[in-house]
């Protein structure tokens, strides 16, 4: 996987992290700056984590999906990117408003920065096949990029509120989708 094709993927991977971000301090408008950087990090951590366990698990099971592990990654990153592109166009539909008195929660930070997650774990098993060091330059990369992308939509969310969450998602899927078909392609030819 070349640099650019990782910095993409790190990028699309952020995308869904980034909405909530958007939504988090619009709905949080008291998030003071360390809040802010704590959700940031936590969302980057767990972004960074999930494809260094879906890595291991990839390796566990090479033998047996080696032959075609380009129909599973193109499956994954397809499923993945087609429920954000879904969840956003839902959402765009009737946008959820702030409930009233909602607080924020290093739990919820936690399970936010979990859920947002989920899909790097199926990158982890994309990136099974490369070595060592290039799973762990590629979930760094990834982490490093989620964080910024949630600092700048902590910062974009206080001044444009939610236009852009879900397009952001929604393009973050149609990024997905586009990696796993060129693994897909790559695999077949």
């Amino acid at each position: 996987m070349d640099s650019i094709t990782l910095f993409v993927l790190a990028l699309g991977l952020s995308m869904d992290a980034f909405a909530v971000s958007i939504s988090n301090s619009m709905c949080f408008s008291g998030l003071r700056r360390n809040e802010a950087a704590l959700t940031s990090l936590s969302f980057g951590v767990f972004q960074g984590l999930m494809p260094v366990a879906g890595y291991f698990a990839g390796r566990a099971f090479a033998d047996v999906v080696s032959a075609f592990d380009h129909w599973i990654a193109f499956a994954l990153l397809g499923f993945i990117g087609g429920k954000m592109i879904w969840d956003a166009v839902k959402e765009l539909r009737a946008p959820e408003v702030c409930p009233v008195g909602r607080a924020f929660s290093y739990k919820l930070m936690v399970v936010q920065a979990f859920a947002t997650s989920i899909d790097a774990l199926s990158v982890g098993f994309t990136i099974s096949e490369y070595g060592w060091l290039m799973a762990l330059a590629a979930s760094l990369i990834i982490a490093v990029v989620t964080f910024f992308i949630c600092m700048a939509g902590l910062r974009i969310g206080k001044k444009f509120g939610t236009k852009l969450s879900g397009k952001a998602s929604i393009l973050g899927g149609i990024i997905l989708i586009g990696i796993g078909l060129e693994i897909f392609i790559s695999g077949v030819f």
